[in-house]
């Protein structure tokens, strides 16, 4: 008689497992990869590499080479498989995010690009990460994003956006800007009162410190002022 046990042991050893590889190839024109299964280091030919999303709604993000990734056999037939997620490991660690500090937390979604390829050769040290790269941060009560020195910060109440030492805020109340002037090629109109602390200019003639010509007592008008 023969053990069901070892005939189904047999069964499912022979059937191609999922399994860890490292990225070798990229193919961007058609979201595929090759891979270097792991520990065989045998490569494979051309998979599809798995995505967020398809349809009308497409979202694309090719592998670099060298990203850790699983792969997937489909009905355990070795020769059709999908490298079906990336994976983080022990070399390439989530980024941290430039506004929190931390990386991301459960809840919470962050893009951060320019964090260095992964290591070729089977090295052990990541990439230098890209100065000034762009990122985005979403947490439960606000959005961030940013590239270099500058950061946008949405929540329930405000938008505000910070670029070196100056800084604007809409909220409420209004728009205030902090740290540097305001320059435009047009016209500026106000419904209510133009406030200036110190002066204000009009074609450079100084509304607090400018004289007027031709002053006479009486009913008569003043020159223009100086």
């Amino acid at each position: 008689m023969h053990d069901l046990r070892m005939v189904a042991s047999g069964i499912a050893n022979a059937q191609a497992q999922p399994g860890f590889g490292i990225v070798s190839a990229v193919d961007p024109v058609n979201h595929a990869v090759k891979v270097m299964t792991q520990p065989s280091n045998i490569e494979s030919g051309w998979l599809p590499y798995a995505a967020v999303q398809v349809g009308s709604l497409r979202i694309a993000c090719p592998p670099d080479i060298g990203t850790h990734v699983l792969v997937v056999h489909v009905e355990a037939d070795a020769e059709h498989g999908v490298a079906a997620v990336p994976i983080y490991d022990a070399v390439v660690m989530p980024p941290s995010s430039p506004a929190t500090g931390k990386p991301a937390q459960p809840g919470e979604f962050l893009i951060v690009a320019g964090c260095g390829t992964p290591p070729a050769n089977g090295g052990t040290a990541a990439g230098q990460a890209v100065q000034n790269a762009p990122w985005w941060h979403i947490t439960k009560d606000t959005i961030y994003s940013g590239a270099g020195n500058a950061i946008e910060t949405l929540t329930s109440g405000s938008k505000a956006w910070k670029v070196g030492s100056v800084g604007m805020v809409l909220d409420a109340n209004g728009l205030a800007i902090t740290g540097g002037s305001i320059t435009t090629d047009k016209d500026v109109t106000a419904q209510g009162t133009v406030t200036g602390q110190k002066d204000v200019l009009a074609a450079g003639i100084s509304g607090k410190g400018h004289t007027h010509s031709g002053v006479q007592p009486g009913g008569g008008s003043t020159g223009a002022p100086q």
